[in-house]
């Protein structure tokens, strides 16, 4: 009978027999594997990486990690690459086969027609005796004891494997390249990822509303300013520098301490030496100051020169948090 509980114990079972799995992946690692990556490093070709089945939706994945961290790589499908496909394969390119079995009937075609090509073959199997293993130059050892299937036939164990393998050889092959978040900015340049790796403060800035007054204009000029400018704050500039900011919290507070401020100027009641950041710095590393010092608002220059102010609100509508 099936059960909330029969059910949560069917997925525990699946999910530790994964885990499993690839905690035993370390126990097959060779010089293989540390070659692969030194052999597709130094390619001035691309990486193909080529399968059937599952594992051809696992190769479409270990590509897409590929391209992303800084190895160019295609996709070739097994079964259509003898039917014209192999046309994609350049004489410089590196290939990976994946397969379970190693020794599937596309495998068997496919493995000779690729060597004959002269490209180096890296195989990914779970058999090292098999086909694609006995074939291949190096060998990814992707070796599974059984599927968590509980009739050990649906690729499951072996195809995690197999991924796992693959972000293996993607991180090794960032770290040999000394890939960086500027790197990895290139590759991811749309939506909320590119915008924290890539949006710089003066690329979001609105310089034609920069609130400012100066240090003898009237409190009623300095809720003006900042009423208008609608960014709750507003700089007090002194010779083109910045000496002070004024919030609309500090307005209150001084409306609860006086009965009167008509004797009082933008200079008495500002913070002095206010926290700035400059318009060059990553958006990113202003929400990071932001938050360090509990604060809504920065002054941005440009070396001294006062640009305008940034508040958490625009960061939060560019959608980076």
């Amino acid at each position: 009978m099936n059960t909330t509980a029969t059910i949560l114990e069917s997925a525990k079972k699946t999910i530790l027999s994964e885990s499993e799995s690839i905690a035993n992946l370390v126990h097959y690692l060779t010089e293989d594997f540390a070659k692969s990556v030194d052999v597709i490093f130094k390619s001035k070709g691309r990486l193909v990486i080529t399968g059937i089945g599952k594992s051809a939706i696992i190769a479409q994945k270990i590509v897409a990690t590929l391209n992303s961290t800084g190895t160019p790589s295609i996709f070739l499908h097994a079964s259509e690459a003898v039917h014209g496909d192999l046309g994609m394969v350049l004489p410089e390119d590196v290939i990976i086969c994946i397969s379970k079995s190693g020794n599937s009937p596309e495998i068997k075609v496919l493995v000779p027609l690729l060597k004959r090509f002269g490209n180096t073959l890296i195989g990914m199997t779970s058999d090292l005796n098999s086909f694609l293993g006995k074939e291949s130059h190096f060998i990814l050892h992707a070796h599974v004891d059984r599927e968590a299937c509980p009739n050990n036939l649906a690729p499951t164990n072996s195809t995690t494997a197999q991924l796992v393998l693959g972000d293996a050889l993607a991180v090794a092959l960032m770290e040999v390249r000394n890939f960086k978040n500027e790197d990895f900015a290139i590759y991811h340049p749309g939506g909320a990822l590119g915008k924290k790796l890539l949006l710089k403060v003066k690329d979001m800035l609105d310089t034609t509303h920069a609130p400012q007054v100066s240090p003898n204009d009237s409190i009623k000029k300095v809720i003006m300013e900042i009423s208008e400018k609608r960014l709750g704050v507003t700089a007090v500039v002194e010779n083109n520098t910045v000496i002070g900011i004024i919030t609309d919290g500090d307005i209150r507070r001084m409306l609860n301490t006086r009965d009167t401020f008509i004797d009082l100027v933008a200079q008495d009641i500002m913070t002095k030496n206010p926290k700035n950041i400059d318009s060059a710095i990553l958006v990113s590393e202003a929400l990071n100051i932001l938050e360090n010092n509990s604060i809504t608002q920065l002054v941005v220059l440009d070396g001294n020169k006062y640009l305008g102010v940034l508040h958490l609100h625009d960061i939060l509508k560019e959608g980076i948090v």
